[in-house]
């Protein structure tokens, strides 16, 4: 229902006004009446009002000041104004000053229906409007929001190009904050719990549970939100530490911890990481708040563990080894790779555990990151790689987490050498869903050779040859198809389309576009407005 507020310094037109038409039937609601103008500013002022019904000549103020005070303060209130065939060319003449229809006294029932009929259709267009407005606002707020979360699991869980190309894209993505050189970020990881124990209800409440920490997150500057697929019912944060410090980390946990419980009655166990500076230590950064965590207690007893009270030096994982240990895999040399991680983990006396848990994590995310890349997936490897996160979380079964990885470094040794003789047909099928995953990312042939160990020219060879077009073109038709499917979300900019599909300067993205497609981004996106 509308509302309405009728306003007349004469009573009883007031209840001549209410009796002409069954309002209810016309999808009004009478909810005050005001003798002057005003009392009815003083009642919009305290109340949720729609439509305004004022005489024109009334003491205090009239109705036309009552309309421009309206149009000024509320301008979304619709005025009509009743006056006498006197004032006639002066109300119309008002109609710009905030008076959106007028009728001449005595107002007839068929005149009154008419005119509500046409404010109510205006009003619910309106409201269509702003609801679609709102909406497109948060597709488009979500589809950054997803981007990011994208990028922060791939820096986290992945292999990187060079590290000049991860700033670029942390710019574009709108995280230049986290590009600094001296950043200092830490993890938390929450993991919701139901009391009962009805993983039913934890599906239900999983939404909820992320948007609610997409909300936290946007309340705390410098906090993003996202989760990782391999684990159930849990959310990343990652925290820019500032000058306020370890405090503001508590506060977060805190509003967290409270949120759940207050809005969707559930416990949380929350993991805090280490702090780490430098975006080359953020896996290091992840992997502690994950440690952490998995120190958890079982039930559904919210709990908190904070692993900043863990000796720093628990937790390295030399570049040294990473490399080697990829070089081993991407080799097809699986005697190094064992040799490697016996070298790594199996000296039982010189470490601790949670030293062990650490660096096996690190190798398992590696793994994982190299089967990714090599199309290596399937459901064995999958399952192999679950179990060995539950065995390194046990925090007792290191013989196992050893045989384990090793178990699945040599079943991605053997996609990678299939890869290699198959007369590049595979190799390009990697390369190709590389791409499709990274496209926005500064990628050149050369970087490509070197992340796939093959030769450049090899690859821009048998690339054209499989694909049917060079490399270059085929990124930035990959480039402009996506460019033309964000175009489509109105709310969003030019420079944010341009950004998201990987052009930091919307002039070149603007003249690329219009080569590929023989429009601007702008005449196109103004060519599907008019189609709809």
């Amino acid at each position: 229902m509308m509302k309405v507020i009728i306003t007349d310094d004469e009573i009883q037109i007031r209840k001549g006004l209410r009796m002409k038409v069954d309002w209810e039937e016309e999808g009004f609601q009478i909810v005050a009446e005001a003798s002057d103008g005003q009392e009815a500013l003083e009642l919009l002022r305290s109340m949720d009002v729609d439509v305004v019904i004022t005489d024109m000549r009334m003491p205090i103020m009239n109705g036309i000041e009552l309309a421009k005070h309206c149009h000024e303060q509320f301008p979304k209130v619709k005025v009509i104004v009743l006056s006498g065939y006197s004032d006639f060319e002066y109300v119309r003449g008002s109609m710009k000053e905030g008076v959106k229809d007028y009728l001449l006294k005595p107002v007839a029932p068929d005149e009154l229906v008419e005119v509500l009929g046409k404010i109510r259709a205006e009003v619910e267009d309106e409201k269509r409007k702003q609801a679609e407005s709102a909406r497109l606002h948060q597709l488009v707020h979500t589809q950054l929001q997803q981007v990011q979360e994208q990028y922060l699991l791939h820096l986290v869980k992945e292999e990187w190009l060079q590290l000049n190309i991860v700033i670029d894209r942390l710019c574009q993505l709108q995280l230049e904050n986290l590009a600094a050189e001296n950043a200092a970020v830490q993890f938390v990881t929450v993991e919701i719990r139901e009391r009962d124990g009805g993983a039913n209800r934890l599906k239900e409440l999983w939404l909820p549970f992320q948007m609610l920490c997409k909300e936290i997150a946007k309340e705390h500057t410098g906090t993003y939100s996202f989760y990782d697929p391999s684990y159930a019912f849990v959310v990343h944060f990652l925290y820019l530490v500032d000058s306020r410090g370890l405090d503001s980390v508590s506060s977060l946990v805190e509003k967290i911890q409270q949120n759940v419980k207050t809005f969707l009655n559930l416990e949380t166990a929350i993991g805090i990481g280490n702090a780490v500076t430098g975006l080359a230590e953020l896996k290091n950064g992840y992997i502690s708040s994950l440690l952490s965590w998995s120190q958890s207690q079982l039930g559904s007893k919210s709990q908190v563990i904070d692993a900043t009270v863990m000796k720093e030096e628990l937790f390295k994982f030399s570049p040294d080894l990473e490399k080697r240990l990829t070089n081993a895999i991407e080799n097809v040399n699986f005697e190094a790779f064992k040799q490697n991680i016996h070298n790594a983990l199996g000296n039982t006396e010189d470490q601790s555990i949670l030293s062990f848990s650490f660096v096996a994590n690190r190798v398992l995310f590696l793994l994982g990151s190299l089967a990714r890349k090599y199309d290596a997936e399937t459901k064995d490897i999958q399952n192999t790689m679950w179990s060995c996160q539950q065995s390194i979380w046990g925090l007792n079964s290191q013989r196992k987490v050893i045989e384990q990885l090793i178990q699945l470094a040599q079943s991605i040794i053997e996609k990678v050498r299939l890869t290699r003789f198959s007369n590049g047909k595979l190799i390009i099928d990697n390369v190709r869903h590389y791409l499709d995953q990274h496209y926005a990312s500064e990628i050149s042939l050369t970087s490509l050779s070197e992340l796939f160990h093959i030769n450049s020219a090899y690859l821009s060879e048998t690339f054209k040859n499989y694909v049917g077009q060079n490399f270059s073109d085929y990124l930035v038709n990959l480039r402009m198809d996506k460019a033309q499917q964000f175009l489509k979300d109105k709310e969003l900019k030019i420079i944010d389309v341009a950004n998201l599909v990987g052009f930091s300067n919307s002039g070149y993205f603007s003249t690329v576009f219009k080569k590929h497609f023989g429009q601007t981004p702008v005449e196109f996106r103004n060519s599907i407005n008019t189609a709809e």
